[in-house]
């Protein structure tokens, strides 16, 4: 048995999903205020499964690196593979120009936010700078705001704050633990 909440009262429906296949519309009226709404039965698009979470945590290898996005309320992870050049990181929203999109409700989150630029370095290797969109509510990194033109070098391990989001940089080459 399932239970779905009526998004107008929060009162709990309860029906047994065992009757219905994934990808089929329902629609309920709920019987405490008589709003109808609908729901798709299936796995949800945000959460991936653990295999899948897996094959994300390695996204860096022998690539550009990736940033491991965190849900402060929800504790929802997400891994991103980052790009060589400009990934600018925000909330995901339909037809945006969001390259590394963070699948989220937060909005504290602009679409785009904060921008990580993944280039070469003098010695060769990759280095990763932060700068703010500039966004609303600012990107945090040590705790200390970005300021509007200031570029800040971040390494592997670097936690930085965007919203109520936390985001960890994995440089390439790194595993994630």
């Amino acid at each position: 048995m399932k239970r779905v909440r009526c998004p107008k009262c929060d009162e709990f429906i309860t029906f047994d999903e065992t009757n219905y296949r994934d990808g089929q519309a329902l629609v309920f009226e709920c019987p405490q205020c008589g709003k109808q709404f609908g729901i798709r039965i299936g796995k949800s698009k945000l959460r991936a499964t653990q295999k899948e979470e897996q094959l994300d945590e390695q996204a860096n290898e022998g690539g550009c690196g990736s940033i491991v996005v965190i849900e402060n309320v929800f504790h929802y992870k997400q891994v991103i593979p980052l790009k060589y050049g400009d990934n600018t990181i925000g909330r995901y929203m339909k037809g945006s120009k969001t390259t590394a999109p963070i699948e989220t409700n937060d909005p504290s989150i602009d679409i785009n936010h904060c921008v990580i630029n993944v280039s070469k370095n003098k010695k060769g290797g990759l280095q990763y700078v932060l700068r703010d969109g500039p966004s609303n509510t600012g990107t945090f990194v040590d705790n200390e705001i970005l300021g509007d033109r200031e570029r800040r070098v971040i390494y592997d391990g670097t936690l930085f704050t965007i919203g109520a989001t936390s985001i960890i940089l994995r440089a390439a080459g790194t595993a994630d633990k």
